[in-house]
């Protein structure tokens, strides 16, 4: 619905339900956090572009940290003043297209990123 706001959760409920859900993001400072680690400038700004375009459809636009070889992505719904459903939401979303294994996911489909270092661009967990 839009301009629905959705309560915030208590610190207890982000953590516990990022420890099922979305393993590899933190709760820090009211933020829920994922540090994407990539194999240099083209790959962070293709991990840039990727979570920019799921941010604007969603409407929820994380705070990014951009650097060589990393990406840092923070969400919260400031409307809540809290980490919501919006949140969760947008960052399953981002762990499913920015980190999709093409190769193991596509039944031989597609090869997917070779594992020669030129071509390697997202450093999995």
């Amino acid at each position: 619905m839009t301009g629905e706001t959705h309560p915030a959760m208590s610190e207890a409920e982000i953590t516990e339900r990022l420890a099922i859900e979305l393993p590899h993001w933190y709760y820090e400072n009211g933020w829920i956090r994922r540090k994407i680690k990539t194999s240099g400038w083209k790959a962070t700004l293709m991990v840039v572009n990727a979570v920019g375009h799921l941010a604007e459809k969603a409407w929820h636009h994380p705070d990014l940290t951009v650097s060589y070889a990393f990406v840092i992505v923070k969400l919260v719904t400031h409307a809540a003043k809290g980490v919501t459903e919006k949140d969760f939401a947008l960052a399953k979303k981002i762990e499913e297209v920015v980190l999709w294994d093409a190769a193991a996911d596509s039944d031989g489909i597609f090869e997917g990123t070779p594992e020669d270092p030129r071509f390697k661009y997202i450093k999995k967990d």
